[in-house]
């Protein structure tokens, strides 16, 4: 006689989470790239910005406070927003084992609303990861210190801490640039990070990397970097590797010494040894002698010349941790392909180790996944006070304009 077992999902649960208006667009921008295995929320100050929303989950923030219609640009504000609704807050994030929380620094809800947003994540035990952005040097003095506050904030919460100057926006993009364009690629900063660890984490690799890996890479290290790239033709390896790790829009921050890295290569069904040791020896180059280096591979049928690498560098600038290792991981076959292990060896220290048919990493201790939590903390109204609004909205062919920050819009975030 056989019992039947229950099934439980031992897929990480990913959730992004963009606060204010900044973070709103950039959650709009990754919503319409069609992620695998990411939960979108919105939360906003702004019911107007909410409605417009297209993330699975929206919450509005502080309706007692604001009336639907936004902080003003005081953080003080966006902070006692986001306490209000603080239990709506958890239980948009309950269930996730990673958030990454994208905002604009130096307005209101982003400014005071992020870091309650991290307190709450790091509460419920989340590997959180923080990608804000900074004014540019027209705002004044009093919207850059409000992000430096801000930022140095979040700093001491979160995991791991991205910063995008929007000033380097004009200096690598060019002024012929558009406006549109220029924050587009801006968002592709988050998009490509939580791609690259979406498919490490959620789908079958050739090297397989599992949640608990990204945890020790990413968890308490400070400041990080991630790139993302793709390149073509016999020196793809390379050429992607290279673009990876120069990530020209982010914060200037020395990667080399760095105390965690996280490697995904993906590639179609041609990927060659040789190209994964051009990307490894690029990526060594920027380790500690004692970094936590993890690098996993993905196979992509529909990938025929493109190779894409993702980098993420985490303990950069300070060391938050006493000692670290080396992250052993086996080879696994990819889903749906011929692709067999390897029982050959390396003597390159970043590489993890072919002969290992298992995962050497430790099982992660993070919340189990749950369902979907519109029904929980949904409610419809006719006006701007709702105290929080769920669910997809209808979005017109010309909202791109939502693509656009806070502060460039009429009504400040």
């Amino acid at each position: 006689m056989f019992d039947m077992m229950e099934q439980h999902s031992e897929e990480a649960v990913i959730k992004v989470i963009g606060v204010g208006g900044g973070g709103g667009n950039a959650v709009e921008h990754m919503v319409k790239q069609q992620i695998e295995g990411v939960r979108f929320i919105a939360a906003n100050t702004d019911a107007q910005a909410l409605r417009n929303s297209s993330a699975d989950i929206t919450v509005q923030l502080g309706t007692q406070i604001t009336s639907g219609l936004g902080a003003g640009a005081n953080p003080e504000v966006g902070r006692n927003s986001a306490e209000e609704d603080a239990e709506t807050i958890r239980n948009s994030l309950e269930g996730a084992d990673m958030v990454f929380i994208a905002a604009g620094m130096g307005g209101g809800t982003g400014t005071g609303a992020a870091p309650v947003v991290a307190k709450i994540a790091k509460d419920l035990g989340i590997l959180t990861v923080a990608v804000v952005t900074r004014p540019f040097d027209f705002e004044g003095k009093k919207r850059a210190a409000a992000a430096e506050q801000g930022i140095n904030e979040l700093s001491e919460i979160v995991d791991s801490l991205i910063t995008i100057p929007n000033n380097k926006l004009l200096k690598v993009l060019g002024k012929g640039t558009t406006l549109l364009d220029a924050f587009a690629k801006a968002n592709d900063v988050l998009f490509g990070a939580v791609q690259g660890i979406a498919e490490l984490i959620t789908r079958s690799g050739l090297i397989n990397v599992d949640f608990a890996d990204v945890r020790t890479v990413m968890s308490a290290m400070g400041t990080a970097m991630m790139g993302t790239a793709s390149a073509s033709g016999p020196d793809r390896a390379q050429e992607a590797a290279e673009a990876a790790i120069s990530s020209p829009l982010l914060e200037d921050v020395d990667l080399t010494g760095a105390k965690g890295i996280l490697v995904n290569i993906t590639a179609g069904m041609d990927i060659a040894i040789e190209e994964f040791e051009i990307v490894g020896n690029h990526v060594k180059a920027l380790a500690s002698e004692n970094a936590t280096v993890v690098v996993g591979a993905v196979i992509d049928p529909e990938m025929s010349d493109e190779l894409r690498v993702t980098v993420v560098a985490t303990g950069l600038g300070g060391d938050r941790r006493p000692q670290f290792g080396i992250v052993d991981n086996g080879f696994k076959k990819a889903s749906g392909s011929d692709v067999t292990s390897s029982t050959n060896q390396t003597s390159s220290m970043y590489v993890p180790s072919f002969a290992s048919q298992g995962n050497s990493s430790q099982e992660t201790d993070a919340a189990p996944t749950t369902e979907k939590q519109e029904s929980s903390m949904t409610t419809q109204s006719s006006n701007a006070k709702t105290e929080q609004s769920s669910g997809k909205s209808d979005k017109s062919e010309g909202g791109d304009y939502f693509d656009i920050p806070a502060f460039l819009r009429k009504q400040a975030d």
